[in-house]
């Protein structure tokens, strides 16, 4: 199983607002050879760490593709380059962020790594992931994800996004202002 984590918490001009940016990231990783089979509810999440900077929309997708890890990770960052994403400072405010989180269980300890090495400890990863992949056991602990999410530390704060859909580039049914 291939596993891809989906992020934005700015808008980007001619898209829309972070729900509209996922949305659109979906389909740019499908022009790119990526099939995207399945998709988790769309949640918003508090950044982390903790900081000023507006709230996220967050998913996560399961792929199909015949590229390996190496090939993967330089679609996802082809795409984020497509919709505006420099690379600056860590943990800053961001268009897009697509992390590689899984590729069929394997470890890897040069980039990319594999498993993603602090999505265990993000609740903006590992909910949606439940959701979409309930028996998914992480590659090196063996723990299964909900019992790292009984262990994910205080303060994430993430909710689904209920019944949210664009129409007309602006986000209906759900939370998330589309700025």
């Amino acid at each position: 199983m291939i596993l891809i984590g989906l992020g934005s918490n700015l808008a980007v001009p001619g898209i829309g607002g972070p729900l509209a940016v996922c949305t659109a990231a979906l389909a740019a990783l499908e022009r790119r050879g990526l099939r995207v089979v399945a998709r988790s509810r769309w949640y918003e999440t508090a950044p982390v760490p903790v900081s000023d900077q507006p709230w996220f929309v967050n998913a996560v997708a399961q792929v199909e593709s015949p590229l390996g890890p190496d090939g993967i990770l330089s679609v996802l960052h082809a795409v984020e380059a497509e919709f505006g994403r420099v690379r600056q400072v860590v943990n800053e405010a961001r268009v897009l962020d697509l992390d590689l989180l899984d590729h069929d269980g394997q470890r890897r300890d040069d980039a990319p790594m594999l498993p993603h090495p602090r999505m265990h400890l993000r609740a903006f990863v590992l909910l949606p992931l439940a959701e979409l992949a309930p028996g998914w056991v992480h590659p090196v602990s063996g723990r299964r994800v909900d019992e790292l999410i009984a262990d994910l530390p205080p303060g994430q704060d993430a909710r689904s996004i209920p019944d949210a859909r664009i129409v007309d580039g602006r986000i209906v049914d759900g939370r998330i202002a589309d700025v």
